[in-house]
């Protein structure tokens, strides 16, 4: 699991909720001035995962309005962007005469050096979403672009905006499946993402590093590779043609990685398969639906690469699992 720190409003006495809240958003962001109808009984939660020096916090809130003034930027200014990803409920972003609503299909930038008003949250539930805070001295980018960033609209239903969505929806379901050490690596991935996703929404790609351009596009590949397990067509050549590369390239570009293109692609079918035959919802499924719905068209291909693999046959896995599930 990654470094998370907890916040529960229920823990705390009712007068002292909102004042604490607005404490911990203040370091967790930058100073706001914070207003809210319920401010008297306050509710919301926070957990910020600690990404070296890239934080994540799921967290969920009451109605209130978030102020970023010119006076506060005097005071103290982190110098860094703010992204929004909202999973239930809207947020509304006001930046001088501008006014932008944000829901769960786009992801709202706010920029700690710029004023803005933000309201989230209405009186009929909880607003839910996911925060990320990124010094802009770790984003490979121009000044320039950087101070454009926060009037950018940003979708997090295709291209760079779909993987870093996918990312923090992810890591707010929880953090089990990581080990402290991963926090940094998993900040180098947040901040190769969103520096793609800022250039690419400016036409400005080729302002970024050659080093990151790599990264993101084996972000692209790899989740376009999740996305198409189940294809059993899907090989090296394949995936180098959508995505506009020669085969050798594609090859390069896993060159630093754990494993070759096709091995890595067979590894993550055996691993869909695996978490598949131990899923209690999916004893009904038969054994060789699973798979092919993992990209083993044939069973005996199927069971001879599984057990290869993990040293039993898949019948004998799924046995094993459901009996320790009992």
């Amino acid at each position: 699991m990654l470094i998370e720190r907890v916040f529960r409003s229920e823990d705390l006495p009712p007068a002292d909720r909102f004042d604490c809240w607005r404490e911990l958003v203040g370091q967790t962001h930058a100073p706001l001035e914070l207003r809210s109808d319920h401010w008297a009984d306050f509710r919301a939660s926070q957990r910020l995962l600690d990404l070296g020096a890239v934080s994540v916090w799921p967290t969920a809130f009451q109605p209130l309005c978030f102020r970023r003034t010119p006076k506060l930027i005097r005071q103290s200014d982190p110098e860094g962007l703010h992204i929004s990803l909202p999973l239930s409920g809207a947020l509304r972003a006001v930046r001088g005469e501008e006014e932008a609503v944000y829901g769960p299909d786009s992801l709202c930038v706010v920029d700690t050096s710029r004023p803005v008003d933000i309201h989230g949250g209405d009186d009929a539930s909880l607003h839910t979403g996911v925060g990320l805070e990124v010094p802009k001295a770790l984003l490979p980018l121009p000044r320039n672009q950087l101070d454009q960033a926060a009037r950018l609209r940003l979708s997090a239903q295709d291209g760079f905006g779909s993987l870093l969505a996918q990312l923090l929806t992810q890591l707010a379901r929880g953090t089990d499946s990581y080990q402290p050490s991963d926090g940094p690596r998993l900040g180098t991935v947040v901040v190769d993402l969103l520096s793609a996703l800022i250039a690419h929404a400016l036409d400005s790609d080729n302002s970024l590093p050659p080093e990151t351009r790599r990264q993101a596009l084996v972000l692209r590949i790899r989740a376009f590779v999740q996305q198409h397990l189940h294809d059993p067509h899907l090989t090296p050549r394949a995936i180098a043609a959508a995505h506009h590369i020669s085969i050798s390239y594609l090859h390069r570009l896993f060159q630093n990685e754990e494993a070759t293109v096709a091995a890595w692609i067979r590894s993550q079918r055996l691993e869909r398969a695996r978490r598949d035959l131990a899923d209690p919802t999916m004893r009904a499924t038969p054994i060789h639906a699973i798979g092919a719905c993992c990209g083993f068209p044939r069973a005996s291909d199927f069971t001879r690469a599984f057990r290869t693999v993990y040293g039993i046959p898949p019948k004998e896995y799924r046995h094993q699992a459901q009996r320790i599930a009992e």
